[in-house]
This record gives structure tokens, C-alpha cells and sequence, in this order.
């Protein structure tokens, strides 16, 4: 490795950063920073792989630095998933003025999830039909081997595990275990810890109206206190979009890319056909999906370049509640529940194709009623408490293969292409949860379409 070349790649970043950063002090808005940042990090990525290889010395260190920049960006958003979980589920249900809507709320958020999740899961197994993959045979190399071998030691973790077993799992034992991210299903076991204290504010308003009013003014402090740490991370996102399409340009396999092509192209039209059903419901709810994912353009690219969707959470409250109209318990509640339950990308399509595709090899008739429904169904129960971060949807899919009696291998087996389909199954994730929180609003009535329909309500604020 040549140092000199090292350096200047290093070099050639910094001043990239500091464009960036001149831009933000000229208070160019905050789209067009991100935008900016993922077109200058896709360019430069390429040039990067095309000069030097995707697993050269100089490629792996200079990722290895400009990492501190994009995966350290990303750490800061995960420190901030649990404690802001729980305080907006918590502030949401001291939000909510009239008991009633606290049933329409969770009810329509949780049913959108897990509805657009089953019809994600028919459209994964569809596209394996269209792109005749089902019983496709893919080859193994070695990273792939090493990838089965190390799936096989994860499969313990779920081989046995009942569907009754797996709600089970949510349920927290320790709270100071699932506030430090202990468990797989750590998430949404934090989600039930918020859901219950938020339950008991309710009734402690009712016996108990000083107490309460107490517990809200604590509440409403420490909310202000973490609202504030996310806005100064969110400050941070050009830099780390920048970083992270960096990476993800300089270290993705052209050549495994080529290879598994179909696969790729399957997911990414399955996927495409799911953002589809989204803005039909967006239609459905009298919302210009035009408009509305021009508001979404800086969330949605964050989580497609970071692969993270808890990551996204706190750019997806600021959008919905600024720059949607949503209204604060909708937002809350969509945002956090779709970080751990019924994610279209990870949690449907994914683990929809693989069992598609490697149920064949055991005999199954991929195109019997009885193995849709069958699918659709397990796929959907098992997107309950799949951790919106790296390897949720390996996770999944582990459940689902395992539920149906289905080899593993597959999982390894398309590991050199994960991360590019990867980003656009995040985006979708976060997409949807959005898009409940929009459902929601409509549901109670307190949507405000104007804020969504008005240029100057977005996230561009002087605080970003």
C-alpha cells in the first residue's frame, strides 16, 4: 500500500467535508446538503473501486477512516434509539387528550405495518415466480461458506422457536437489559416498557392529577433534553451520508453484483412494487405522494445509505410532525413501533424470496394456495421484534426458514449482494412506518395536509 496515495484519498475526503460544511454555514438547505453528499459519495466510491479494487489494502484503509465519520455517525443515532423510543411513546400518551384515540392510533399504526408487511411477503413470492428464481441454485465460494457456517451458530438461537415462543420473547424480564440493547428483541420489548408507563400515566391523570402533572413536566424536560441531542447528530447527516456512500460504492462487488443479477433485480422490483402499494395508500388517504416524498427525500436517503431504519428514527419523527403534519402521537407511535414490528423490506419481501426460492429444493409446491397463505402468514407474525439494525433481516429470515422447515443456506448464499439490496429494503422499512404515521393522523383527524403541501415546512431549519 502506498501511503502517499492514502493520503491523498484522505486528503481528497476532508476537503469533500469541508465543502459541506461551507455549505451549511451559508445555510444552503438541508436537502440539498444531503443530496449534494450522496451524489459526491456515490461518484467518488466509484472512483475509488474502479482505481484501486473493492478489497485492495488502500481501498479497506481508507474505508477504515472514513468509517469514523459514517459508522461513527451512526453509532450516535443508536445511542439514541432507546431513550428516544421511550420518550416519545411515553410523551405520546401524555399527548393524548381523549382515551379513544389511543385505541385508533396503535390500532391503525399496527394494522398498516402488518397488512402492507402480508402483501409485501405475497410480492417477494411473486417476483420470484416472475424472474423464474424459484429452485434457482446459487454458487458458493468461500465467503459464502464461512457466512453458512457462521448462520448455522446464529440458527441456534431460533431452532425450536415456536411462534407462541417468539411473543413470548418480547415480553421484557429485565429493563435495564432491554434499555442496553441486550436481546434480539430488545426493541420492541422497550416499546411494551413505554406502552405500559404510558398506560399508567393515563391512569395516575385520572386518580391522581397532581402526580401526573409532575410525571408529564419530568417528561416533557428530559424529551426537550433528548430532542436536543438529536438535532445536534442530525446536523452530522451530510457528513455521514457522505461517508457511507462511500463505502458502500468503494467496498460493493461489481462482479458479484453481475453474478447474482437476477436475484438483485428480483428484489429491487419487488421492492420498487412495495413503495407502489405505499403511495396508493398514500392516494387513498387524499395525499400527494409527489409531495410527500419530497418532504421524505432526507430520512429516505439517510436509511438507504446507512441500512439503519432504528438509525433513521429520529430524522423520521422531525419529518413527519415538521414537514408532514402528522401529528406528535401518531408520529411517535408509527416511528417507534416500525423500528421493531412489520417492516416491509427486512421483515417481508426478504424472507418471502429466500423461502420462495429454497422451498423447491425440499419438495414444497411453491405455487399451492396452502404455502401462500402459509407464508404470508409466518412471515407476518415474525416481523414482530426484528431490530431495525444490521442483521435484522438476517434474523428474519432465519425465523422463517426455520418456522417452515427450510435449509438456512440460502441466507449465506447471497451474502456478497446484501448490502446493495440492503439499502433499498431499509429505505422501504422506514417508508412505511412513515406512511402509517400518515394513516393514523387521517384516522383521528388531526392530520394537517397544508404543512405537507407548504415548501418552507421541512426540515431545513437553521438547527440542521
Amino acid at each position: 500500500m502506498d501511503i502517499f496515495i492514502l493520503l491523498a484519498l484522505l486528503l481528497i475526503f476532508s476537503v469533500l467535508l469541508f465543502i459541506l460544511y461551507r455549505m451549511a454555514a451559508k445555510h444552503v438547505k438541508f436537502t440539498t446538503r444531503v443530496f449534494t453528499a450522496l451524489i459526491i459519495g456515490l461518484v467518488f466510491g466509484t472512483i475509488v473501486q474502479l482505481s484501486f479494487g473493492s478489497d485492495s489494502q488502500t481501498t479497506t484503509t481508507f474505508i477504515d477512516w472514513i468509517n469514523i465519520v459514517g459508522s461513527g455517525y451512526v453509532s450516535l443515532l443508536r445511542m439514541l434509539i432507546m431513550p428516544l423510543i421511550f420518550v416519545s411513546i411515553v410523551g405520546a400518551f401524555t399527548k393524548i387528550e381523549q382515551t379513544k384515540n389511543l385505541g385508533k392510533i396503535s390500532g391503525s399504526v399496527l394494522f398498516t405495518l402488518l397488512a402492507t408487511t402480508a402483501v409485501a411477503a405475497f410480492i417477494g413470492w411473486a417476483f420470484v415466480l416472475i424472474f423464474n428464481l424459484d429452485g434457482a441454485q446459487f454458487t458458493q465460494g468461500a465467503a459464502e461458506a464461512a457466512r453458512i457456517e457462521a448462520l448455522a451458530e446464529r440458527q441456534t438461537q431460533v431452532e425450536g422457536l415456536t411462534i407462541p415462543g417468539q411473543i413470548l420473547s418480547f415480553i421484557p424480564t429485565n429493563i435495564f437489559e432491554d434499555f442496553a440493547g441486550l436481546r434480539d428483541t430488545s426493541t420492541i420489548a422497550v416499546v411494551i416498557i413505554s406502552s405500559f408507563t404510558g398506560l399508567a400515566y393515563m391512569g395516575i391523570k385520572r386518580k391522581e392529577p397532581e402526580h401526573a402533572a409532575t410525571f408529564r413536566k419530568g417528561l416533557d424536560a428530559l424529551h426537550a433534553i433528548v430532542m436536543r441531542i438529536v438535532t445536534l447528530v442530525l446536523r452530522l447527516t451530510p457528513f455521514g451520508i457522505l461517508a457511507l456512500t462511500t463505502r458502500m460504492m468503494a467496498t460493493s462487488s461489481f462482479q458479484a453484483i453481475i453474478n447474482l443479477g437476477i436475484f438483485v433485480l428480483a428484489s429491487y422490483a419487488a421492492l420498487i412494487v412495495v413503495l407502489l402499494v405505499h403511495s396508493a395508500i398514500l392516494i387513498s388517504q387524499k395525499v400527494s405522494p409527489i409531495a410527500y416524498f419530497k418532504k421524505a427525500f432526507p430520512v429516505l436517503s439517510f436509511a438507504f445509505t446507512a441500512r439503519s431504519s432504528a438509525g433513521a428514527l429520529p430524522l423520521n419523527i422531525k419529518t413527519q410532525t415538521e414537514a408532514m403534519g402528522v401529528d406528535d402521537a401518531s408520529a411517535n407511535f408509527s416511528a417507534s413501533f416500525g423500528v421493531s414490528i412489520g417492516q416491509n423490506g427486512c421483515a417481508g419481501v426478504y424472507p418471502a424470496m429466500l423461502a420462495t426460492i429454497v422451498a423447491p429444493t425440499v419438495g414444497i409446491d411453491v405455487t399451492s394456495i396452502g404455502f401462500i397463505l402459509i407464508l404470508m402468514l409466518v412471515v407476518t407474525i415474525s416481523s414482530f421484534g426484528v431490530a431495525g439494525v444490521g442483521g435484522g433481516a438476517t434474523f428474519a429470515a432465519l425465523i422463517v426458514l426455520s418456522t417452515l422447515n427450510l435449509p438456512i443456506a440460502i441466507v449465506g448464499l447471497v451474502i456478497s449482494v446484501e448490502p446493495i439490496i440492503d439499502m433499498m429494503r431499509t429505505m422501504i422499512n422506514v417508508n412505511d412506518s412513515m406512511v402509517a404515521g400518515i394513516v393514523s393522523s387521517n384516522v383521528i383527524g388531526d392530520y394537517d395536509s397544508s404543512i405537507l403541501m407548504n415548501p418552507e415546512a421541512t426540515v431545513e431549519r437553521e438547527s440542521l
